[in-house]
């Protein structure tokens, strides 16, 4: 009996060792600090870090990121403009083809189409192939879903999921801090920050340019055949249109009550009568088709008769294209007020953006695809 005792008596004190054996003596934190001449016992777990997402939640991260996939618009661009495309280990449907409207995806096309498919895209919406991404593994997921869609995401796949997605907006505040936020998530923080420091000075030397010109003096303006969740013919415009608002430009959609993309009645356009119209060059098969059906229309418009009609190409595909957006704002400055952007020239001007936020310049090409700033005609 005594001899049954004293070995339940050894087993236990084996027992109590193993377990403070296993204990973490130091928070698994890249701020822990290990006491010297002290080992630290979990030595093979990975040190963490938290990070504050743009949708206020906390999110613990590894220490060092050496995978990373993208989920919703406009994330897997933030990513390439980062300079991190080599992390990404798998990609959306929608980003397998390579679309020369969509630079990140030109550029980098190269090596994302033979990547593993992680989702479908196309949306902020739930579009997830939860087994692939399991299957991957990837540090992080850096995505642009709504609130409950990431919830759900990082529920099912046990991932961190840290929400980057901002405003589709030339220079809304949430552009910079989603990209400072990538550059901090993917140790680039210099080159993010040379990024918001340029988006900085671009935003000030084109509200610059046409300031101390009376707004009853500046040529109104209308943006038609915009593409926000499609493509739209001659009604499709903006209020509050990125470029527009950039220079100062007098935008005749503003007068409408309506948040970001709308459809507007043709009749209004006319009633408005801009001076100037630009129009999507990608869209300009749906333009074409409404002149054929209603040629007297379209020839009534003050802009048409006199030929000031010009492409501005889309910004908005899968969220906002930055170096377009910009590119555009530029444009319509040439455009409405030449004298004060008579500098610019735009062949160089658009290089010089894509190779900015790209390292690639390809404007020649954007421009065989017909995606140009030039005047542009409606009607044969």
């Amino acid at each position: 009996m005594k001899k049954f005792s004293r070995t339940i008596s050894l087993i236990a004190a084996v027992v109590l060792t193993l377990s403070c054996c296993g204990q973490t003596s130091v928070p698994a934190t890249s701020s822990a600090v290990s006491v010297p001449g002290e080992e630290i016992a979990s030595a093979g777990q990975q040190a963490t870090r938290t990070v504050t997402d743009l949708m206020g939640r906390q999110v613990e991260l590894p220490q060092e990121i050496d995978s990373v996939i993208c989920t919703g618009s406009g994330a897997l661009r933030l990513v390439c403009y980062a300079q991190g495309a080599d992390l990404v280990t798998g990609v959306e449907d929608t980003d397998k083809k390579r679309q020369i409207a969509r630079p990140y995806n030109y550029v980098y096309s190269p090596q994302f189409q033979d990547l593993p498919s992680i989702g479908k895209g196309g949306g902020r919406g739930y579009t997830a192939y939860e087994e692939e991404i399991i299957s991957l593994q990837p540090d992080v997921i850096l995505t642009a879903y709504t609130s409950d869609a990431l919830e759900e995401l990082a529920a099912k796949t046990g991932i961190p999921v840290v929400s980057i997605g901002y405003q589709s907006n030339l220079f809304d505040p949430s552009v910079s801090q989603a990209l400072t936020l990538v550059g901090q998530v993917l140790g680039r923080e210099e080159r993010c920050a040379q990024l918001v420091e340029a988006m900085e000075e671009i935003k000030q030397d084109l509200a610059e340019r046409a300031k101390d010109i009376p707004q009853e003096e500046k040529p109104s303006a209308y943006a038609g055949a915009v593409t926000y969740s499609g493509g739209h013919g001659f009604g499709g415009t903006y209020s509050n249109f990125g470029p527009f608002t950039a220079i100062g430009a007098v935008n005749v959609a503003d007068g409408i009550r309506q948040e970001g993309g709308f459809e507007v009645d043709l009749e209004q356009i006319l009633a408005w009568d801009p001076d100037v119209i630009f129009l999507d060059p990608a869209n300009m098969s749906l333009v074409q088709d409404e002149y054929a059906k209603n040629p007297a229309y379209f020839q009534s418009l003050r802009a048409v008769q006199e030929g000031k009609v010009y492409a501005l190409p889309c910004f908005n595909q899968y969220a906002t294209n930055i170096e377009i957006a910009i590119a555009d704002a530029y444009y319509a400055g040439k455009v409405l007020f030449p004298e004060q952007f008579a500098d610019v020239d735009m062949d160089q001007k658009a290089d010089e953006l894509l190779e900015l936020f790209l390292g690639a310049a390809f404007y020649s090409e954007m421009k065989e695809a017909g995606l140009s700033f030039e005047p542009i005609t409606i009607g044969p």
